[in-house]
């Protein structure tokens, strides 16, 4: 369903003329062509689907989320590895060699003495009974699932962000063009005073007030101006990029009611979908097994070894050599009986389940409240949005009816400048509205945790590619 309502119509910019002149022909060919090759990259503005992306792969907070995420995910691997058998494979080898002079009596010769020895062994071992390893594993498997949650949350927070940021540019262009139309309406009513005031028509009062407010609508559209150039900027420390253009939004965005049109659907959802309510009950899960980890530690535990090897072995001299290979079995049974950290730890670790499940309920009950409240808040900004459009059309009347009590007396020249400021007031309050209302229904998905890609794509699909926001060199830039 699209807006039926039409647009206010765009404040028209400051002009300006320049003589003509001319350049040799074959200067003006490599100055077009240098042009075009320099301008080439930039020549298309950006859209909220190219500010997303080059957020993923540049913004340092998801950055940092994702290698905690890799980090986490490593733990559930490193916890399974103590519950799998291990194998290590022994070997050894020794030789020796020894001069024994004989007794002169014996003749005095020198016997050598060789022995060695060689073993070698694979030995295999698997846990068959531990309730700490093993729950250790289930809290690190819970943990992982948080971390899973967490990213969910972080690239759906990015959404947001990028959003914000992309709407912000957008809503410091609706100002500024309202600040420039403003100017531009000041400035002709003012040389109109001065010239009835040449005339006699209009007392000095009047030229003081039109300038009065020009000057101040002066100061409004050089602060718009660096509004404009810092919003920018934002979007830049977002994606990485600098950016001189941005796509607006078409006038064709639909404002409706969110669908579906019931809040309670909208909280049932966010409870069993919003990635940090669920993160929250992975915490809690990973307490209570961290918990029976420890209380695990009172429970005997039984391993499993297997070893085959073989051993050789020259005693040298007059011995035989000998040489072995066999398998051995054992299954060994630990049975702890007193340590004096188990029962503290259990103490503590009591108190972090606690702790973890009085997180749920703040996530829950948080979720719920901002669940509704955004629900409320794009119910109410699709009235406010008709709204605005009416006020707009109200603004003009009452300035043309204004203008027309000036020129015939009924009206002074301060409620020709007042209406004129409630004018463009309302066309700025018309377009922040449409901003508002879009940037608090992604807000509202983000909530429900059904927010994703797809809601950037459908929103750039109402891009407005043929009349982009140009960046504004604010102060820096003069």
């Amino acid at each position: 369903m699209k807006n039926p309502a039409p647009q206010p119509p765009p404040a028209a910019r400051p002009r300006t003329t320049h003589t003509p002149w001319r350049l040799p022909w074959r200067f003006s060919v490599a100055i077009g062509i240098f042009a075009w090759l320099t301008a080439a990259p930039n020549a298309a503005a950006d859209s909220i689907q190219a500010l997303y992306e080059a957020a993923k792969a540049n913004d340092p907070i998801l950055g940092g989320v994702y290698a905690s995420y890799q980090s986490r995910k490593t733990q559930v691997t490193l916890a399974r590895s103590q519950l799998l058998p291990s194998i290590e494979l022994n070997g050894s080898k020794n030789e020796s060699r020894q001069e024994h002079t004989l007794a002169p009596n014996f003749g005095g010769m020198t016997v050598v003495d060789n022995s060695g020895s060689q073993r070698w062994s694979v030995d295999l071992s698997q846990t068959v009974f531990d309730a700490q390893r093993w729950f250790d594993f289930r809290s690190a498997q819970a943990q992982g699932a948080q971390a899973d949650h967490d990213l969910a949350n972080a690239e759906q927070d990015l959404i947001v962000r990028v959003s914000s940021a992309y709407l912000n540019v957008l809503r410091a262009q609706a100002l500024l063009e309202a600040a420039q139309a403003e100017e531009e309406a000041v400035a002709r009513q003012m040389e109109q005073v001065q010239q009835r005031f040449d005339v006699g028509l209009v007392a000095i009062t009047d030229v003081l007030e039109a300038t009065a407010a020009h000057d101040a609508a002066v100061v409004r559209r050089i602060q718009a101006e660096g509004d404009h150039d810092v919003f920018f900027e934002t979007l830049r420390t977002l994606t990485g990029v600098a950016h001189s253009e941005v796509d607006r939004l078409d006038s064709a965005l639909p404002i409706v009611d969110p669908e579906p049109m019931d809040e309670s659907q909208w909280v049932e959802a966010a409870l069993s979908s919003n990635p940090t309510v669920l993160a929250a009950r992975e915490a809690l899960k990973a307490a209570e097994r961290s918990r029976r980890a420890t209380l695990g530690r009172l429970l005997p535990t039984v391993d499993l070894s297997i070893s085959h090897g073989s051993s050789q072995l020259d005693p040298g001299g007059l011995g035989f050599a000998r040489e072995s290979e066999g398998q051995t079995y054992a299954l060994r049974f630990n049975m702890p009986l007193y340590h004096p950290a188990i029962v503290p730890g259990i103490r503590d670790l009591g108190y972090r389940v606690e702790q973890a499940r009085q997180g749920v309920l703040e996530r829950e009950v948080t979720v719920t409240r901002d669940t509704r409240n955004l629900f409320r808040a794009v119910a109410t900004d699709v009235v406010r949005v008709k709204a605005r459009i009416r006020a707009i059309k109200s603004a003009e009347s009452a300035l043309e009816a204004t203008q027309t009590g000036y020129e015939v007396g009924t009206r002074n020249i301060v409620d020709v400048l007042q209406a004129q400021q409630r004018l463009f007031a309302s066309q700025f309050d018309y377009a922040d509205s449409r901003y508002n209302y879009v940037l608090d229904l992604l807000r509202l998905k983000q909530s429900s945790g059904t927010l994703n890609e797809s809601d950037v794509l459908q929103l750039s699909a109402f891009s407005d590619a043929e009349n982009p926001v140009v960046r504004v060199l604010g102060l820096s830039g003069r």
